[in-house]
């Protein structure tokens, strides 16, 4: 089965190759994989201790930078070596200061994996919520390795679960410990033969929780919010634009702040051109009165985060596609209501979330206009749902000290 796992894995590299040609997305997913062992060589030395943690992409790195950034205060004396699978991880974290080495994953192949578990040579190795490689798995496991699933989430249709998934049952053995985020994983995993199991929780509520801590100002939010009512539109994409634009349009007194996912100047120029209201872009704010703008453009990233904290309601982008939802627990950390599209079922934060009220999905314009225009101008309403999704984040904290307190080198 390796034989013919590692053919298709080759295969799949080719044609990467092919179709870089005409994709800056996978040019930039196969370019950057070119120079993966010379940095390796470059910033570790035989002698030094590693840890390895791998992410798909950035949300994964988000749920694993609080495990991250304990265990190298823990072992202050390892370099942390920080692996990304797609260029919309690593190209925006690439520069983080959690890691001392940040690279690509070099695809899956044999020789791939024997190659960089002789350069990293880990002393301990995390994989977050997803990614399962069979051969890097199979390397850890003869090198003995420590190896830990942080925030991991099952699902009865992931090939573990099938009965011809015998081969990837098996790269699952490796795990010295599955640290997942709820009780359905625990028992698919247990049911598979796993009982090396425990449900630690999803340690993003532990790093939004963080975000409360630190400085979220931004002046020229808070000249343009000018104390009113505040709606912001988080990591939409056009579908999710094209429910809530007309909303915007009709109402009166309040503001609105939208930060895209795409931030493509042609579809910047769609998405202001649909709206009525007196617009500016953030990359046209300075010299302006913001105070007299009724909608915000976000067209930069890197600041969500801090403009949530100017909210009185958010929606959450994601669920109107098929791109999976985006993250609903920023905002909630704030205390704010949360409202989201239909297709949110992969996402339990959201499942409970939406079942305790804090989070509201909606399935077409018509509920979502009835849905903003309750939570905009109904106080008490906003104030209630609000503080619902402040306090699920609250009550679900505790996912890194459990971690922390189960693994060992």
């Amino acid at each position: 089965m390796f034989f013919l796992y590692n053919l298709l894995t080759l295969l799949a590299g080719f044609l990467l190759k092919i179709v870089a040609l005409f994709s800056h997305k996978i040019r930039l997913f196969t370019d950057g994989r070119k120079t993966v062992f010379n940095t390796l060589r470059q910033n570790i030395n035989p002698q030094d201790k590693t840890i390895w943690f791998h992410s798909a992409s950035l949300g994964e790195y988000e749920q694993g930078l609080p495990v991250m950034e304990k265990i190298k205060q823990q072992y202050p004396n390892h370099k942390i070596v920080l692996t990304f699978f797609s260029p919309s991880g690593y190209e925006i974290r690439k520069n983080t200061k959690a890691a001392n080495v940040v690279v690509y994953l070099p695809l899956d192949t044999a020789a791939n994996a024997k190659k960089f578990m002789a350069l990293v040579h880990p002393d301990m190795a995390f994989f977050i919520k997803y990614e399962f490689w069979p051969n890097y798995l199979k390397e850890l496991k003869k090198a003995d390795t420590p190896t830990y699933l942080i925030s991991g989430l099952m699902r009865k249709d992931q090939v573990f679960f099938k009965w011809y998934g015998g081969f990837y049952r098996k790269a699952l053995q490796t795990f010295t410990r599955f640290f997942v985020q709820d009780n359905s994983s625990k028992e698919l995993l247990q049911g598979a033969g796993f009982h090396n199991v425990m449900i630690s929780g999803d340690t993003r509520f532990d790093r939004v929780s963080e975000i409360l801590e630190r400085d979220n100002s931004l002046p020229f939010i808070q000249e343009f919010k000018n104390n009113k009512i505040t709606m912001v539109a988080g990591s939409s994409w056009p579908k999710d634009e094209s429910m809530f634009t007309d909303f915007i349009n009709s109402s009166n007194n309040t503001k609105f702040i939208i930060a895209p996912h795409n931030i493509k100047t042609e579809q910047i120029q769609e998405l202001k051109n649909s709206i009525t209201k007196k617009t500016v872009l953030f990359s046209e704010k300075e010299g302006k009165n913001l105070a007299e703008y009724d909608v915000f453009i976000i067209d930069t990233i890197g600041i969500l985060s801090k403009v949530y904290s100017y909210a009185d309601l958010a929606y959450v982008g994601g669920g109107f596609g098929t791109s999976g939802l985006h993250n609903i627990l920023e905002p909630a950390a704030f205390g704010i209501p949360i409202v989201i599209g239909p297709n949110h079922n992969k996402f339990p934060e959201a499942i409970a979330m939406t079942h305790m009220g804090g989070c509201i999905a909606v399935k077409d314009k018509t509920e979502m206009e009835e849905t903003l225009s309750s939570l905009v101008y109904d106080d008490d309403y906003r104030h209630e749902k609000g503080h619902i999704a402040g306090t699920f984040v609250s009550m679900n904290r505790g996912a890194v000290k459990r971690i922390m307190s189960n693994i060992s080198n």
